[in-house]
């Protein structure tokens, strides 16, 4: 990235900064813009490449430009703040972005497709119901505890009982609760034909993905965790290997080594939390039903020696290891999945 020219966007929600660096590093502009007029700016500046932070409205952005023919580069911004200089403000943000591009050492994040976008927010709301789901269904359950009344933990256990709750006249509740409790009740019922209907299309936009469909081929991935995997990793070709996808994913050793000693500690837990705790808890399954059964094939007998050395939960993170490194040879090289005997 040295000898070129590049523009350093600052975003915002109003007031946008630009800094242009020219092919030596060297400041030769500066400007705060206002959200209409950053458009403009960026189609006629005189710049090699225009560099913003993957952070809220830099993927439309970027296709905006792209589709214009200019040259886009999304950077991490917890990899920029290394590059800022004296106090934190716009004008040193917009610089440091500029700086971390010409640099060149920073791996850029690819561009989201408006599909894979749509993909992301629909995960995203569907996440949110889901919690919105177990946080009232633990309300509840607090609450009842408060009048004498315990119900079991878990979805089902709450749809089987709140009704007979609300039909017991001899179980001591007032009038009032039992108001506020069958509104509650109500708004679950809504909570869950929602869910419902984003697990339907959920099932048929599997369906209809081939990149889905080769993802469930893996031990401990179903239609959630290869969709999520699908739209987390794109095309695969921002990651040259499959230990560039796990380390993006957080599953690798937290490392912090000097003098030539290596230390090894926990997981970094980078990249989407979601996508890794489903990822983990398809492969608790997996390593749980290898484990109790016994299976003879060659990941079982590999998970059962792990687990006798470094323990069960260790050999799970070990295992979505493995599966993301697979998974991006199915996504970035179009194979399938082949098991060993």
């Amino acid at each position: 990235m040295n000898n070129i020219s590049v523009l350093g966007l600052d975003l915002a929600k109003n007031s946008f900064q630009a800094a242009i660096l020219n092919g030596h590093g060297k400041q030769v502009r500066q400007r705060t813009l206002r959200r209409q007029q950053v458009l403009e700016y960026l189609m006629n500046a005189d710049v090699d490449v225009i560099a913003m932070e993957a952070c809220s409205g830099a993927h439309h952005l970027a296709r905006t430009l792209q589709a214009a023919g200019r040259a886009v580069q999304l950077l991490p911004s917890q990899h920029v703040k290394g590059y800022l200089r004296g106090q934190k403000n716009d004008r040193n943000d917009a610089l440091a972005i500029a700086e971390a591009c010409q640099h060149g050492r920073i791996r850029p994040v690819q561009v989201k497709t408006q599909d894979h976008q749509d993909d992301q927010a629909f995960h995203r709301i569907r996440n949110r119901l889901k919690q919105d789901q177990t946080g009232l269904i633990n309300q509840m359950r607090g609450l009842l505890s408060e009048y004498g009344l315990v119900i079991a933990q878990g979805v089902a256990s709450f749809r089987k009982e709140i009704p007979w709750v609300l039909e017991d006249a001899e179980n001591g509740l007032s009038p009032r609760f039992r108001e506020l409790l069958h509104r509650r009740y109500q708004h679950w019922l809504a909570l869950q034909e929602e869910l419902d209907w984003f697990d339907r299309c959920l099932n048929e936009q599997v369906k209809q993905n081939p990149v889905c469909q080769k993802l469930m081929e893996l031990p401990g991935v179903g239609p959630v965790v290869s969709s999520q995997l699908a739209c987390w990793m794109g095309n695969g070709h921002q990651f040259s290997r499959g230990r560039d996808a796990s380390a993006a994913l957080g599953v690798v050793p937290r490392q912090y080594s000097t003098g030539g000693r290596e230390s090894l500690y926990g997981i970094t837990k980078r990249g989407d939390p979601n996508l890794r705790a489903a990822m983990v808890h398809g492969c608790r399954a997996v390593v749980a039903a290898a484990v109790k059964r016994g299976k003879d094939d060659r990941l079982s007998q590999w998970i059962q020696s792990l687990v006798a050395r470094r323990g069960f939960n260790k050999a799970v993170v070990a295992l979505v290891n493995k599966l993301v490194r697979v998974a991006w040879v199915i996504v970035a090289r179009g194979k399938s999945y082949q098991p060993a005997g």
